[in-house]
């Protein structure tokens, strides 16, 4: 499913527009992305959690030269799918 399915799915489920419901989506990406930033995690029950992982620094190798190189530490963000959509899925 794209984005704009997922669109047309929200519409046809709220009964709203699909700009309407564009708007929506937009809004809880936006929101979303904003918490995370901040460093917080955004829990949804039932659906699962975004939280922001610390990777450490490490080492790699070039594939070009084979050199050594050090990879910088970064925050990613990460999902954990909870319960309800673990047990949806399978």
């Amino acid at each position: 499913m794209n984005k704009a399915e997922l669109i047309e799915a929200i519409a046809n489920s709220a009964d709203l527009s699909k700009a309407e419901a564009g708007r929506a989506l937009d809004g809880m990406l936006e929101a979303i992305t904003s918490a995370l930033r901040q460093g917080e995690t955004v829990s949804l029950v039932g659906f699962g959690s975004f939280v922001v992982k610390e990777r450490a620094e490490r080492q790699g190798r070039n594939p070009q030269t084979g050199d050594t190189i050090t990879i910088k530490a970064a925050k990613i963000p990460s999902f954990k799918a909870g319960k309800a959509l673990k047990d949806a899925v399978n």
